[in-house]
């Protein structure tokens, strides 16, 4: 029984193409691919003589049963347009078919459009929130949006150049005027990345055509900060607490987290009043 290798592939400059990966194309028995004439390029480059077949969102249940029959034979390899496979792209199903029959599936890791417009955009990285292309319909996209409003992880979208003002315009409308990084054809002759605010970005791509792949980065809901007590509450508060006999360690903490005071300034108002 053969594998699954899901192969990453560039999105833009060929020279991203990593040798574990162009060996696993050269080793395959067959390439499943998701527009063939764009991946003829990348093997021709790098001279793969492996065959391919397409596999794409409208061949995607009549072609399972050709790759499935090649894995029971050895080793099939599944590319995308450009990037990691199965991430907005029918691979998916692929790899979900693949795992019910039984068959190993591995990734071979490279390039990918969301993590590389991430970690470049100076929003933090540690926890975000990946939704593929918003809704096409201006109702839908406003739906999406307002569920995911108070969301605290950076979002990160794709979007077309055709597109991109109009949900610009929603996004603003709707989660606010965030910090955004719009980045623009990534790795190719025209890269861009804009850098500021939703409304700064607006302004910015009306001034010009907006052109090739966008991948947007989009600053979370940040935490509301809680409106500082004034002394005379604070007093009011730990005179209360004092009554149900807690030690001063015990009041500052608790009353710090609604307060807005920090423990020791807390602290040493309690002993002042004792």
């Amino acid at each position: 029984m053969g594998t699954l290798y899901l192969v990453a592939t560039p999105i833009g400059n060929l020279e991203d193409m990593n040798p574990r990966g162009v060996r696993i194309l050269k080793e395959s028995l067959l390439i499943a691919a998701e527009d063939t004439r764009h991946t003829k390029i990348l093997l021709d480059h790098f001279q793969i003589k492996t065959p391919y077949t397409s596999y794409f969102e409208h061949n995607k249940i009549h072609k399972l049963d050709l790759i499935l029959d090649t894995l029971s034979q050895g080793d099939v390899a599944l590319v995308s347009d450009a990037g990691t496979p199965a991430i907005n792209d029918p691979g998916y199903e692929l790899v979900k078919a693949a795992l019910s029959a039984s068959f190993d599936v591995r990734p071979v890791p490279g390039p990918s459009a969301p993590i590389s417009a991430l970690t470049v955009s100076g929003l933090p990285t540690d926890s975000f929130l990946y939704l593929g292309y918003l809704p096409h319909k201006k109702t839908e996209r406003k739906k999406t949006l307002t569920e995911i409003y108070g969301q605290p992880y950076t979002l990160i979208f794709l979007e077309s150049p055709h597109r991109l003002l109009d949900s610009l315009a929603d996004i603003q409308e709707t989660l606010g005027n965030r910090r955004i990084c719009i980045a623009r054809e990534m790795t190719k002759m025209y890269e861009e990345y804009f850098r500021g605010d939703i409304t700064e970005a607006i302004s910015y791509f009306k001034s010009k055509e907006p052109r090739g792949e966008f991948t947007l980065v989009i600053e979370g809901k940040k935490k509301e900060e809680k409106e500082k007590w004034t002394e005379e509450e604070l007093l009011k508060a730990i005179k209360k607490e004092l009554k149900k006999d807690k030690s001063a360690k015990e009041i500052s903490s608790e009353l710090a987290e609604s307060s807005g005071w920090n423990k020791k300034e807390i602290y040493n108002l309690i002993n002042q009043m004792k």
